[in-house]
C-alpha cells in the first residue's frame, strides 16, 4: 500500500516506518524537519513537510500519529494551545487530503492516548467507559473528533487510545532508567494509580493488524492486558534492575515541580484492551516483567 504517516521520525513512527518498509509498502512521512527525518528513517521513504504535498501520491492509508508531546513541558496556557494546535492543525489536514482526493484512502488509524478517559480511580476500563471530564480528555476527545470527520468521505476511521509506549531508546522509560539505574526510583505518590503501558515491538503490530482488518473502526484502547499500578511498576523496574525501589516521590513534590501535569502521574486508569483481543489480536507481551526483561536485555 501506499502509506502516509504523521509523525513518522517519533519515538513510535520510526519503528512503525521500518516494519512498513520491509514489508514493501511505500511510504510517504510528513515531518515539520525533514532532513532530520531522513537520517532515522529508511531509505527509500518519501518525506516532506507538508500534507498536500503527497496529493499526488493518492495515499490508500494513513497512519496519524502527530502532536506535542503531552508531558514535554509544564502546562502554561500557551503550552496547552499547543498541544491542541499540533493535533487538530495536522489532522485537519488530513481531513482535507481525503476530501480532495478522488479515490480517498481507505482507512485512517489515527492517534489518541489513554488520557480520553481521565483519572478512572480503581475501577477496570475498556473503550465503552465513560470518560472524567478535564484536560487530558478534552483534548483527546476533541482530536479524536477531527479525526472521525475521514468518515464523510468513506475513510474508515480507527482511534487508538495508547498507555504508556516502553522500549529502550525513548519514552517514558529514557525518563526513569537513570534514576532506577542508582537505585534511586520509587513510586509516584500513594503508587495506587494505575498505568497502563505497551510495549513498543506490540504497539506497532496493533497499528499494523489495524490496517488490515477491513472490518475494525473506531475507539482501541492500545495497551497490554495487564496494566500495573504505580508502585507494582516501580518495583518490578527495580527487580529488573537488580536495584532498590526505595525513594518515592512525594505527590506536594510533583505539584511543586510540574503545576497542573502532575496530574498524569498521579492517576489513571484500568485501562484493558478488550477490543483489539475481541478482534483476534495477541500481545507478544502481556507482562510487564516479560516486557521489561527484553527491553533490557537488548540494551544491555
Amino acid at each position: 500500500m501506499r502509506i502516509l504517516v504523521t509523525g513518522g521520525s517519533g519515538f513510535v513512527g520510526r519503528l512503525l516506518c521500518q516494519r512498513l518498509a520491509r514489508d514493501g509498502h511505500q511510504l510517504m512521512v510528513v515531518s515539520r524537519s525533514p532532513d532530520s527525518a531522513r537520517r532515522v528513517l529508511p531509505e527509500g521513504c518519501d518525506i516532506g513537510d507538508e500534507v498536500a504535498a503527497f496529493a499526488a501520491r493518492e495515499p490508500e492509508a494513513i497512519v496519524n500519529l502527530a502532536g506535542e508531546p503531552i508531558a514535554g513541558k509544564r502546562w502554561s496556557d500557551a503550552q496547552k494551545r499547543r498541544l491542541f494546535d499540533s493535533r487538530l492543525s495536522v489532522t485537519q489536514q488530513l481531513v482535507d487530503l481525503c476530501r480532495q482526493l478522488p479515490t480517498p484512502p481507505r482507512v485512517m488509524v489515527s492517534g489518541s492516548a489513554m488520557g480520553y478517559y481521565g483519572d478512572q480511580g480503581q475501577r477496570a476500563v475498556d473503550e465503552e467507559t465513560s470518560p472524567n471530564e478535564e484536560f487530558a480528555h478534552r483534548l483527546c476527545a476533541q482530536w479524536e473528533a477531527k479525526a472521525h470527520e475521514a468518515e464523510r468521505h468513506g475513510v474508515r476511521v480507527v482511534l487508538l487510545r495508547t498507555g504508556l509506549v516502553l522500549d529502550a531508546g525513548g519514552g517514558t522509560l529514557a525518563k526513569l532508567l537513570p534514576a532506577f539505574r542508582m537505585g534511586l526510583g520509587g513510586r509516584f505518590g500513594n503508587g495506587r494509580q494505575f498505568m497502563p503501558w505497551i510495549h513498543r515491538e506490540d504497539h506497532v503490530r496493533s497499528i499494523e493488524f489495524l490496517l488490515e482488518h477491513d472490518t475494525l473502526n473506531g475507539a482501541f484502547n492500545a495497551s497490554a492486558p495487564h496494566p500495573v499500578r504505580n508502585a507494582e511498576f516501580a518495583a518490578t523496574l527495580a527487580r529488573q534492575l537488580h536495584r532498590p525501589a526505595l525513594m518515592p516521590v512525594p505527590a506536594p513534590l510533583l505539584e511543586l515541580g510540574l503545576g497542573e501535569m502532575a496530574h498524569l502521574l498521579l492517576t489513571g486508569a484500568d485501562m484493558r484492551p478488550r477490543r483489539l483481543l475481541d478482534a483476534g489480536f495477541r500481545f507478544n507481551f502481556e507482562t510487564l516483567d516479560a516486557a521489561l526483561a527484553d527491553i533490557l536485555q537488548r540494551k544491555a
